[in-house]
């Protein structure tokens, strides 16, 4: 079977916050599920390399904040591509800390959720999380933003501690221009109506923040 169909599969876009030891961090996930309605409990996937991982299994809470279709790509590469044990990935994010020392972002979500871990399951990979939801928004606004649309609105990436991640993901609608690829997250710059050597010397990656300086040809 080819690994590729399952990209039919739809998901979510979800910040995932945690407690960590010095500061609060937060990541970028795709796999938050709803498992039952009475209690509230959902699942998250989350990578054995990932801080958060680790920050979950020590504190057996976090947060969900539903990412919308307004939230920028800088703020998915700042939270989805980087390591909460070497950066503040939450220095540029607006966001708040609950109580419970667990960060919420403030802007562009649809609504949140403070999850506490019941149950766990260990794959080769990720670790599922089933958590009983205990906290939140009263409501919900905005567009929720989908895998689909943060890969074809957005032309983001899958990190490859995702449980989505393909190493052999096609890019679609690259022809036609020469591209570049940034060698951090992946994004790639096929703009035919502004060429990649005209733009200006501080642009940065949309996805993740870094300078032109990163970026490759493909």
């Amino acid at each position: 079977m080819n690994p590729l169909i399952l990209h039919s599969m739809t998901y979510g876009m979800y910040a995932v916050g945690v407690k960590g030891e010095t500061r609060p961090s937060a990541c970028i996930v795709n796999t938050v599920v709803q498992i039952t309605a009475s209690p509230m409990q959902i699942a998250v996937s989350v990578n054995h390399g990932n801080y958060s991982n680790e920050c979950i299994k020590k504190n057996g809470m976090f947060t969900v904040s539903v990412l919308s279709e307004d939230t920028s790509g800088t703020i998915i590469g700042a939270l989805g591509f980087n390591s909460g044990r070497d950066v503040d990935k939450l220095a540029n994010v607006n966001h708040k800390i609950l109580r419970e020392g667990l960060p919420v972002l403030r802007e562009n979500i649809c609504c949140w959720f403070l999850c506490k871990v019941v149950d766990t399951m260990e794959t080769s990979s990720h670790t599922v999380f089933l958590a009983e939801i205990i906290g939140g928004s009263d409501k919900a606004t905005g567009n929720p933003m989908t895998y689909d649309y943060y890969h074809k609105v957005i032309k983001g990436k899958a990190p490859k501690t995702a449980p989505t991640y393909q190493a052999t993901e096609s890019e679609e609608g690259t022809e036609g221009a020469d591209k570049y690829i940034c060698t951090v997250c992946g994004y790639i710059y096929d703009d035919p109506t502004h060429p990649f050597e005209e733009l200006p010397d501080d642009w940065v990656c949309p996805i993740c923040g870094q300078p032109k300086s990163v970026f490759k040809i493909k």
